[in-house]
């Protein structure tokens, strides 16, 4: 799958290096749970390549029938030029449009504001923000978890801004 300027495509084996590279980054882990890398191979999970440069930015997540779960890791050089929004805004599109999704979800740490607002511009909402009991928590839990959520009735409501002229994108 391709965007104006990614390329999605499952991630595999030969990816491992590269997510190994993106996970051992502390500001990029800062809000996350640090899963093994393979359990990110496999249904649902995208390598995202920069078109211009052929550089792997990071991965996107968009796995489960019916209701999805959407996420994204992109390494910092990444960050703040649109990319999580655009990969996510296309895999949500698509899924919307062709793949069968009835509502897609995403959660994050309540303080992890650049990922609430790349929910936000995907159309996401807040849903609810919520406690869970880690074991080991990162900085930042005692203020809790938010869950981020789009139906597909919701997305088709903002197809029409999207495409008027004058319109919301």
């Amino acid at each position: 799958m391709e965007t104006e300027r990614l390329t999605l495509s499952p991630l595999t084996e030969s990816d491992v290096d590269s997510l190994l590279a993106l996970h051992a980054d502390p500001e990029v882990m800062r809000y996350l749970d640090p899963a093994p890398v393979e359990n990110h191979l496999g249904d649902g999970f995208h390598a995202a390549v920069e078109k211009a440069t052929g550089r792997f930015a990071g991965w996107f997540e968009f796995a489960g029938t019916g209701v999805v779960e959407l996420g994204y890791r992109l390494h910092r050089e990444f960050w703040g030029r649109g990319y999580a929004t655009e990969g996510a805004t296309a895999l949500i599109d698509r899924g919307f449009t062709v793949g069968g999704v009835r509502r897609v979800v995403a959660t994050t740490m309540f303080v992890n504001a650049g990922s609430r607002r790349v929910m936000e511009k995907c159309g996401l909402r807040h849903v609810r923000t919520f406690h869970v009991d880690f074991p080991d928590p990162l900085p930042g839990s005692e203020c809790g978890e938010v869950e981020y959520a789009l139906t597909k009735e919701e997305w088709l409501r903002t197809q029409g801004e999207r495409h008027v002229p004058g319109g919301k994108i």
